[in-house]
């Protein structure tokens, strides 16, 4: 085929475009997997289980394609109404997905959360199951898992891979690309994500307060971007960290303030690389009591469907 054939076929490929749906269990990788898939740091990583709580859009355009990847939170058995919209998100991806990538991994039971699996084994759109983590194995263990999970989801393709690593990713993508629908595109050629800069500076905040702060505390905060103001060279932002009582917010901001300085330091250096500009952060710490429990202060901060 000479070159000029070749370009008028490439020129007449039909147009994909859809939806690839990332659910699983807390801690298998969903975030780490999504970030290579766009190639840009959209979602937060942590070793924490709950880390990711919204439902997060990661767009990838080619001339030919356009991928809208959504990463969701881990799949769990709620136990407060915060919990409740972050089961919801994930169940709702199961329903607008065009191809679904469950992620496991080499470590967890494959049963676990065995309700959400049977709903997974009832997709009529092909099922990817990725699992993750196999660096941490060995052939014999990996080969046992994915006859496992051939016999819990007989319909879907089982791909091990490590993200961290990168090993097998490139041939997932492919294959995620050879899936996809014949479909117009659902945003903009230039668009990355469906969310706004202010989002990801409160997950970015976020981040850092589950890295420093333990056992409850992370697990109580919100974060609200209060101004965002946008200059040629710099960015003024003033965030507010919302937590339940009055002894979180002795926690968050330590003995003589110490510890949300060292916050806003940690923050600002990956806000700093995300936005390509200089940061002035400013945060402050308020007492909004239960605001897990709280419907309207759910839908205020974001979890909802809608």
């Amino acid at each position: 085929m000479t070159e000029e054939q070749n370009s008028e076929q490439q020129t007449h490929r039909p147009y994909r475009s859809g939806f690839v749906n990332i659910v699983g269990n807390p801690n298998v990788g969903k975030s780490t997997l999504l970030n290579y898939l766009v190639g840009e740091r959209l979602s937060i990583i942590t070793s924490k289980a709950q880390t990711t709580r919204h439902r997060i859009l990661g767009i990838v355009n080619t001339p030919d394609l356009q991928i809208v990847y959504s990463d969701t939170p881990g799949v769990l058995k709620p136990g407060y109404k915060l919990q409740e919209r972050m089961r919801a998100f994930s169940e709702q991806a199961l329903k607008d997905a065009d191809i679904l990538l469950y992620v496991t991994d080499t470590v967890e039971q494959a049963t676990k959360n065995s309700d959400f699996l049977s709903l997974v084994a009832k997709m009529e759109c092909p099922v990817l199951v990725a699992i993750n983590k196999v660096d941490l194995t060995d052939q014999k263990h990996l080969e046992d898992l994915v006859a496992t999970w051939h016999t819990l989801l007989p319909k879907a393709e089982i791909i091990p891979i490590s993200a961290t690593n990168k090993f097998n990713l490139a041939p997932l993508k492919r294959r995620i690309e050879e899936l996809l629908p014949v479909s117009p595109p659902y945003f903009e050629k230039d668009a990355l994500t469906d969310r706004p800069a202010r989002f990801f500076v409160s997950e970015i905040i976020r981040e850092k307060i589950l890295l420093y702060y333990t056992k409850e505390v992370p697990y109580a905060v919100e974060v609200v971007v209060e101004e965002f103001h946008e200059e040629r060279n710099r960015i003024n932002i003033r965030a507010i960290i919302l937590v339940e009582r009055e002894s979180q917010k002795g926690i968050i901001i330590g003995h003589k303030g110490i510890a949300i300085k060292n916050l806003g330091i940690a923050a600002r250096r990956p806000l700093e690389q995300f936005f390509r500009k200089h940061i002035r952060l400013e945060l402050i710490v308020r007492v909004e009591k239960d605001w897990r429990h709280n419907e309207k202060n759910l839908t205020n901060f974001g979890y909802s469907l809608e």
